[in-house]
């Protein structure tokens, strides 16, 4: 299966979702949120039923940690 990568810049921020199916057919969801050279990675507990879901949820939960400068 060939995976489209998705970026999204938000503020001076690259965000980039991840998700990986489990053992238990469920979709996990992580993030990459990049500035320059740097990037920090969110791995995110709930599961979902679609990759699209998975990499909704975890774009929408970097925007919330951009916006709302929770990571300086």
């Amino acid at each position: 299966m060939l995976q489209q990568k998705i970026k999204e810049q938000v503020g001076n921020y690259v965000v980039t979702p991840f998700s990986r199916i489990d053992d238990s057919g469920q979709f996990a969801s992580s993030v990459s949120i990049r500035r320059g050279v740097y990037d920090r990675i969110f791995r995110f507990i709930p599961q979902f039923a679609s990759e699209a879901l998975a990499n909704s949820y975890a774009l929408a939960q970097a925007r919330t940690m951009v916006l709302s400068n929770q990571l300086n």
